[in-house]
Parts: structure tokens; C-alpha cells; sequence
């Protein structure tokens, strides 16, 4: 299947991102790593679409909604405690990756559980906002 329009969602408190504990998260504001998901999209040709919320029901209707071809998403906190946003995910049969800024493995016990990756296409995490750059390279290469 080719790739021509990809959905990023960006889940909650990642609005928070550039003042919330950079240690973690980085420097980068969310609208400087939209800004880099959209150049990046540009270069291969690519619609993308970036969503951010911190209400679990308007991620669902957004998902709900997608006609893309792929999504990549940032669950955030949801990755460890939305069934609904994953039986979403499932119901739609849209490929996805799962992307954390975080190394979520090198961090509290409960973020190493998620409820999205067995149903992920692929998982990145650790690399800050280039794990989004490298979600979308590797979609644009499913052409």
C-alpha cells in the first residue's frame, strides 16, 4: 500500500513540551517538532496531519475520523492505561507506530507497559522528536 497522508497525534501534556522536564522530554516546543514533522513530510512528498490532545475522548473521535494511510502516535500517558484509545487503533486497521521522546524502559516501572505495541507496526523511543522524523521516513519508504 502506498503512503501519501499520514496522521500525527500527540497525546497529553505533550502541549507542555519545551517547559516540562526536559530532562525527558527535551528542549523542543510541540510546535517546533510540527514544524520539523511537516518539512520532513514535505521532502517525501507526504500529506501529514498533527493533532494534539489532552482528552482521551477527543483522541478517540480523531481516530475515529482518520481517512490516512498511516498514523504515528505519541500516546503519552495513555500508553499505559487507554484500552479504548488501543481497541480504536485495532478498529480503524490503519498501520501505526508508537513514538515516546523518552527512553520509557530506562524510567519509572509503569511506563515500560504499554497497550499499543503488539498492535504496532514498530515502536521508537528514546530519541526525542527524531523518533517522529524516523516514523515518518520509514512510512514514506512503505510507497
Amino acid at each position: 500500500m502506498a503512503i501519501n497522508s499520514v496522521v500525527v497525534i500527540h497525546g497529553p501534556n505533550l502541549n507542555l513540551l519545551g517547559e516540562r522536564e526536559p530532562k525527558h522530554y527535551g528542549n523542543s516546543t510541540l510546535d517546533e517538532i510540527n514544524s520539523k514533522i511537516q518539512a520532513e513530510a514535505l521532502q517525501s512528498n507526504i500529506s501529514v496531519e498533527t493533532f494534539q490532545s489532552n482528552s482521551e475522548a477527543d483522541i478517540l473521535n480523531k481516530i475515529h475520523s482518520i481517512k490516512a494511510d498511516f498514523i504515528i502516535i505519541n500516546p503519552a500517558a495513555f500508553t499505559h492505561t487507554s484500552v479504548s484509545i488501543r481497541d480504536a487503533l485495532a478498529a480503524t486497521k490503519i498501520p501505526f507506530i508508537e513514538v515516546h521522546l523518552s527512553n520509557v524502559f530506562a524510567r519509572e516501572s509503569f511506563r515500560k507497559e504499554s497497550f499499543f505495541s503488539d498492535i504496532a507496526v514498530g515502536v521508537i523511543s528514546g530519541f526525542g522528536a527524531e523518533g517522529y522524523l524516523a516514523a515518518l521516513r520509514y512510512a514514506a519508504q512503505q510507497k
